[in-house]
């Protein structure tokens, strides 16, 4: 009995935490396509907001949907809250966009707060009435999900230099033009 009780125990360990290379990157596009585009990004930059709401849908129609980009989001978090919905972002590890999507689009109905308490509430009020289904606890306490986060903050300022966000990397060079439709149109023409 006490064999089965420890190898029980080892089972749901080891299958209940997400390992950081079980982890599915938040990608949207053909994963073959000619164009990757790396957007490095924290949940509560208003910038990053106005990214999704301004540019993405015109960058996604134009490029992602039709197979020429995909674009893969990075975790680059200012603060607490952002850290947190970062970490909630990935908790279902499906590789998603949605949580993400949603968190950016009505950023200003859960960004509140002084405090990281404050902060968190605000966040699971949102979850809740958007009808976002995560165990919240769960998700900003799994060390795995907060070594992905951090590494790819790492990541970003290592290897690309990123010192704000927005930062867009597309085929592993820095936009370094103003971040409008425009110009990164330009700047994705030239590749194909």
């Amino acid at each position: 009995m006490k064999k089965i009780i420890i190898f029980l125990t080892i089972f749901f360990l080891t299958t209940s935490t997400i390992r950081a290379e079980e982890i599915k990157r938040i990608v949207v596009g053909n994963k073959d396509a000619k164009i990757t585009i790396i957007a490095f990004e924290s949940l509560t930059c208003s910038h990053c907001a106005n990214f999704h709401k301004d540019v993405y849908p015109q960058l996604k129609n134009e490029y992602i949907d039709t197979g020429l980009a995909k674009i893969e989001f990075r975790h680059f978090p200012l603060d607490i809250a952002a850290f947190n919905a970062s970490k909630v972002s990935q908790c279902r590890n499906d590789g998603n966009s949605n949580i993400l999507d949603s968190l950016f689009l009505n950023q200003q109905k859960w960004v509140k707060g002084s405090t990281a308490e404050e902060a968190n509430d605000h966040l699971k009020i949102f979850l809740a009435d958007e009808g976002i289904i995560v165990d919240f606890n769960k998700c900003i306490n799994n060390k795995k999900l907060e070594d992905f986060v951090l590494n790819d903050r790492i990541e970003g300022v290592k290897k690309f230099k990123v010192n704000s966000t927005p930062t867009i990397i597309i085929n592993n060079e820095k936009f370094d033009k103003s971040l409008n439709f425009k110009n990164l149109k330009k700047a994705l023409e030239k590749l194909i």
